[in-house]
């Protein structure tokens, strides 16, 4: 059986926690979109960790960690997170598609430097070389693991293709030295050693955990609202963080999966340009952000302090139906403790009507925030592990949420380390 846990929102939801809690009751884990331009954040016994690329079920020794062939593959991010794991005494069991395909160092320039070319007009990008690495997949020039492994005759005439199609771009648009084939060459064959010890044929691995049964939890990157389909275009990723993508990137049949977790945020962050409809600004919130998180609301991988906002139940909703959620795990309302009063988005206005539906990118940036005040509980939850002990407007809180989406709360996080969640089951 297998499940999915991935983001309602924007990312940053906290979804390598609760991969990270549910990896002690699960056989395999996969990540099965993404690369590494964006983090998860883990804290355990073991220490605090912020996760790129592994999937977040290294911590459990017993637990089969796989990167999918959906995966935008840093091999060199790879062998960094591998070895600070080895520092700490953690050799986790890792597989890597070798359909998986490979992310290069032109692929990060690239990125970078399209981003310096657009100026005012950029996406916000990384820079990881995500959006790069993903066109030449779909240009079908990319390489996947199992070529780094070829023959020069094999390798060769496509490395050729490769520095044709990128110096054109290179050296009219970015006016930068070309590619030189020899450089790519030793560029694929020193990846080739790094990933080489972890490269299989993971279908294969996946397909007889599933016929043994095995309990397989398949882990996403971001959020709904930053799919390329469904999100909010063009200021997206250029994978699919959505549960349906799942079967794809980590290649298992779409019917294994039976239950899909849709991790929640008692508020809202974002990182990078577009609309954020309940956004909210300077004092207020730097207040939010400082209190957000285990560290602060700042980017696990770039640093970059996050766009702050109220919780946005259109969003949300939205984010969760597009998932095709089956159950919530709410996350960091125990940030929000200081308040007297804690706002909420309940709807948006557009053209001076009312809209309960999330629209398209257009009127987004056109909409405004439909702002109510529920009363705060005005102390700290954070470390609670007993629901019936919570302050009544805590809870009041949280079933204002399951109410706006519709969706059983099923775990309630109330803080940053593992243990700090209120299992609260199935109620509908």
């Amino acid at each position: 059986m297998a499940t999915a846990i991935v983001g309602a929102n924007w990312g940053d939801e906290g979804k390598g926690k609760m991969t990270d809690l549910l990896a002690l009751d699960s056989d395999v884990i996969v990540r099965f979109q993404g690369g590494n331009n964006a983090g998860h954040t883990i804290i355990n016994d073991k220490g605090r960790f912020a996760l790129h690329i592994l999937p977040s079920g290294v911590f459990n020794p017993a637990v089969l960690n796989i990167i999918g062939p959906g995966v935008a593959l840093n091999i060199r991010a790879l062998e960094t997170e591998l070895a600070e794991l080895a520092e700490h005494g953690i050799t986790p069991r890792i597989a890597v598609s070798d359909r998986a395909q490979v992310l290069f160092d032109t692929h990060k320039n690239l990125d970078a430097w399209e981003e310096i070319r657009l100026g005012k007009a950029s996406f916000g990008s990384t820079k990881s070389g995500i959006a790069p690495f993903y066109a030449d997949k779909y240009s079908k020039i990319g390489f996947q693991v199992c070529e780094l492994f070829a023959p020069d005759d094999y390798i060769l005439p496509r490395i050729k293709l490769f520095c044709d199609r990128k110096n054109a771009a290179l050296i009219t648009l970015y006016n930068q030295a070309p590619l030189d084939p020899a450089d790519i060459l030793a560029e694929i064959r020193a990846l080739a050693a790094i990933v080489k010890p972890y490269a299989r044929d993971t279908s294969a691995l996946l397909r007889d955990a599933v016929a043994a049964k095995k309990r397989i939890l398949l882990e996403g990157q971001l959020g709904a609202l930053k799919d390329p389909d469904h999100g909010i275009y063009p200021m997206v990723t250029s994978s699919s963080p959505l549960a349906g993508f799942a079967a794809i990137g980590a290649g298992i049949p779409p019917y294994e999966i039976k239950d899909i977790i849709c991790v929640v945020k008692a508020y809202s962050s974002a990182v990078g340009a577009g609309p954020f409809v309940s956004e909210i600004f300077d004092d207020e919130a730097q207040e939010l952000r400082i209190r957000g998180g285990d560290k602060g609301e700042f980017g696990a991988t770039t640093g970059r302090p996050r766009r702050m906002g109220w919780f946005d139940a259109v969003a949300t909703r939205y984010g969760c139906q597009t998932q095709g959620a089956t159950e919530i795990a709410l996350t960091l309302v125990d940030a929000l403790g200081y308040l007297d009063e804690v706002p909420v988005c309940v709807a948006y206005t557009l053209d001076g009507k009312r809209l309960d539906n999330f629209p398209t990118t257009p009127d987004l940036y056109r909409a405004k925030p439909v702002i109510e005040k529920l009363p705060g509980w005005k102390c700290d939850i954070r470390g609670a592990r007993d629901w019936n002990a919570l302050p009544q407007a805590a809870r009041d809180y949280v079933k204002f949420i399951e109410t706006s989406i519709d969706i059983p709360i099923t775990f309630f996080s109330t803080g940053p380390g593992r243990e700090d969640v209120i299992r609260l089951g199935k109620r509908k």
